[in-house]
């Protein structure tokens, strides 16, 4: 499974933390959105470059916003994964919560002044 992140993102870089820590399996390979490995893998799927979401591919299937952050919770230790009831929600509240936090992630979290490397 491959989790493309914003790698300036205080808020995404404490997700990949607790992803480290809290996976049942290390099977996740992180890359972040800005590398030109990430870069690569948005056009292989040829996916927008300019993307403001997480991305999750896991066996060539594409997921995105709320439903990929609820599949990268399927993959993690109780409780964190308790969370994958919110996907009762209807997909339009769940992505619409899902973009408020991400278009102020940045005010609310900050920024790195440099690139996360992994």
């Amino acid at each position: 499974m491959i989790i493309l992140f914003d790698g300036v993102c205080n808020l995404c870089n404490s997700a990949v933390d607790l992803i480290l820590k809290k996976a049942r399996e290390n099977d996740f390979k992180l890359v972040t959105l800005q590398s030109d490995n990430g870069q690569r893998i948005l056009k292989t799927f040829d996916l927008n470059l300019e993307i403001n979401t997480v991305i999750l591919i896991k066996n060539n299937q594409v997921f995105s916003e709320s439903d990929a952050a609820l599949e990268i919770c399927k993959q993690l230790k109780s409780p964190w994964n308790w969370l994958t009831a919110f996907k009762i929600l209807p997909k339009t509240w769940r992505d619409g919560l899902y973009r408020f936090v991400a278009n102020n992630r940045y005010k609310w979290f900050g920024k790195r002044s440099s690139c996360r490397i992994l």
